[in-house]
């Protein structure tokens, strides 16, 4: 169906000119012959062609995919699927590595829609997403690509806007960029786990429930404390079974997402019976199919917060705040630098106050220490160390904010 898009309060004053009376009816632009195109249209998702898209008076924002799984069509057409349904216009260029030979796809699909990075390494983009790979196992120094994604990563902190990792992509991203390491687990972490939001005023999960669903599928984490202790990180969501799934940086220029929200409902079926097939000692994928029994048909229970993951991220980290102007992306960094050093004196301050408060409160608590003692209730619940107020300001880079002052609706009677 063809949507007419009107301009409100929440679209940035550059976009409002182009976006007024402009319409499309969805907003992801591919190639026409790209296998995704079919699946989508497949499923009543409207695919813009790129004759359409060239006709549109719109700047789309402009998002690299840097695809490092083997299945690379079958990620490609997954993460395709959550960047289409939001309202804005997306222009993907698929990205490969060259220092790596992919044996899962032909190389006319990669000849006709992947490109290097010698290829692109001067232009700009307004977002990246680089996906997890199977090579958890290695340290990172010895997967054979290693050098050349140092190269991309490196090169997107000056000419991309906003930078989404997932899984293996995530752990590599916060390792090159902040230091954090990756842990081996004991055993294969995968299955559908149940989640808390630890910073609910964050806006990257405006919209989520409180406990949400995710699947997670890897060998190897990251430790939320190491995250936690970093002064530019910051945890959005956690779970107790599977550990983390989000965090950020304080400048929201890199995301990481731990688990894959992308999956289709019967991607872990397809791993856990590839496993099986090649002997290796897995258990069945947790919380994932009814009464946890295989012969039963699994049920996806995650697809509305990775949509709302995806739009959130495209909404608030990229469409809001990138340049119109692509050629400034990246000299926007020392602004964001100085929120996020603001941010950080704001929590300085507040844990001095709360330090404060603790002395007073030790203080009065050994002047009663004579008092009568009340009798003992029953311990709360556990609670989540991480979690954090709902109150909490959301770092200030966002203009549109929910808490920010508004105009008045109407003009006072005189």
């Amino acid at each position: 169906m063809i949507q007419t898009v009107t301009t409100g309060t929440s679209v940035p004053a550059r976009y409002r000119d182009d976006l007024r009376n402009a319409r499309f009816p969805m907003p992801i632009r591919i190639p026409d012959s790209l296998p995704a195109t079919e699946v989508l249209e497949g499923e009543n998702i409207f695919v813009m062609t790129e004759y359409r898209a060239m006709h549109q008076d719109i700047r789309p924002l402009k998002v690299l995919l840097l695809n490092l799984m083997p299945t690379k069509i079958v990620t490609e057409t997954q993460i395709m699927r959550k960047l289409s349904n939001t309202p804005l216009q997306i222009e993907v260029s698929l990205l490969q590595t060259a220092t790596h030979d992919a044996k899962n796809v032909s190389e006319q699909h990669l000849d006709a829609f992947y490109t290097t990075f010698d290829a692109i390494r001067h232009q700009h983009f307004d977002g990246m997403i680089i996906t997890g790979a199977p090579v958890e196992l290695l340290d990172f120094e010895d997967v054979d690509y290693w050098d050349e994604l140092c190269r991309i990563m490196a090169w997107s902190t000056t000419n991309v806007h906003s930078t989404l990792h997932i899984c293996w992509g995530a752990q590599a991203g916060i390792y090159y960029h902040y230091g954090i390491p990756k842990f081996e687990l004991p055993e294969k972490l995968s299955g559908v786990f149940e989640h808390e939001v630890v910073k609910p005023s964050s806006p990257l999960v405006r919209g989520f429930n409180d406990r949400f669903q995710a699947p997670h599928s890897r060998y190897t984490e990251v430790h939320a404390d190491d995250i936690e202790a970093h002064p530019s990180l910051e945890l959005i969501a956690t779970s107790a079974e599977a550990g983390v799934y989000l965090a950020k940086s304080t400048d929201s220029r890199h995301f990481f997402v731990f688990g894959h929200p992308e999956y289709d409902v019967e991607t872990l079926l397809l791993e856990y019976e590839r496993d099986l097939g090649r002997g290796l000692p897995v258990s069945v994928p947790a919380h994932y199919f009814p009464d946890d029994d295989p012969a039963q048909a699994p049920h996806a229970t995650w697809r509305a917060h990775a949509q709302l993951l995806y739009t959130n991220w495209l909404n608030y980290y990229v469409y809001q705040t990138t340049p119109y102007d692509l050629a400034k992306i990246g000299a926007e960094g020392p602004a964001r630098e100085g929120e996020a050093s603001q941010a950080q004196g704001e929590a300085q301050a507040s844990a001095r106050l709360g330090e404060a408060q603790t002395g007073a409160a030790s203080t009065a608590q050994g002047a009663a220490l004579n008092a009568p003692q009340p009798a003992r209730s029953e311990a709360p619940a556990p609670r989540n160390p991480y979690l954090r107020p709902a109150n909490e300001d959301d770092d200030g880079y966002d203009p549109y904010s929910d808490r920010r002052e508004e105009p008045p609706l109407f003009e006072p009677d005189p």
